[in-house]
């Protein structure tokens, strides 16, 4: 079993770095505080779950007129893009033109139908991880259910076989291993939010902690 509290203290001792605001970066695509790096860094919190294409499937339920269950052979049916965004990492990295392969999540919602009460989601990955989202975020047309990224499929360690990618936001609100999207009325702090994570984590606005302004 990993060591919990030292994988999270040290994650957030990262991202904080005495939680003042960052440097200015001279490329304006890369938020202040954040380094460009040219790999592709891993970081989880030290599970890796046992999800593969056979076994992987994706719920889509609660306030929605149509649950979905979706198995591998039914996302790939679906009509699949390729999209090219920056990636942002809370931990003060940030990846640029990262290119994604996937099924769009407004078509997912789409087919879901959400209820008029649905104001907000809570993304569900195969390790029990969970973040939470206004449902407008997911709404974007650059927010995508991936399964490839830079002209590979998604290996596990990355979030395979199916990650979610919100580029508009740190990536701790991109849920690895996604296994459900759950619509419901009123918001849900999720893993890292409930540890003092901000609740909107826009990186331009340099959202990484509840006690940033």
């Amino acid at each position: 079993m990993p060591d919990w509290k030292k994988l999270i203290e040290g994650k957030i001792a990262i991202a904080r770095k005495g939680n003042k605001p960052g440097k200015i970066n001279q490329n304006v695509r890369v938020p202040a505080g954040q380094t460009e790096v040219k790999n592709f860094p891993i970081l989880d919190l030290g599970i890796l779950p046992e999800v593969n294409k056979s076994n992987w499937k994706l719920r889509i339920f609660g306030l929605v007129e149509n649950e979905l269950n979706l198995d591998w052979e039914a996302f790939q049916l679906l009509p699949q893009t390729t999209s090219v965004s920056d990636f942002h990492c809370v931990t003060r990295w940030s990846r640029l033109d990262m290119d994604w392969v996937g099924v769009k999540a407004q078509h997912l919602l789409m087919l879901a139908a959400p209820l008029k009460t649905a104001k907000f989601v809570t993304l569900h990955g195969y390790d029990g991880y969970t973040t939470n989202l206004d449902l407008a975020a997911l709404l974007d047309d650059d927010v995508m259910v991936a399964h490839s990224a830079l002209g590979y499929p998604l290996t596990t360690a990355h979030g395979g076989p199916v990650r979610m990618v919100v580029p508009k936001r740190y990536a701790w609100k991109g849920a690895k291993w996604l296994k459900a999207i759950e619509l419901h009325e009123f918001d849900r702090p999720g893993f890292w939010e409930v540890r003092g994570y901000h609740n909107e984590a826009d990186p331009w606005q340099e959202q990484r902690f509840s006690d940033d302004e």
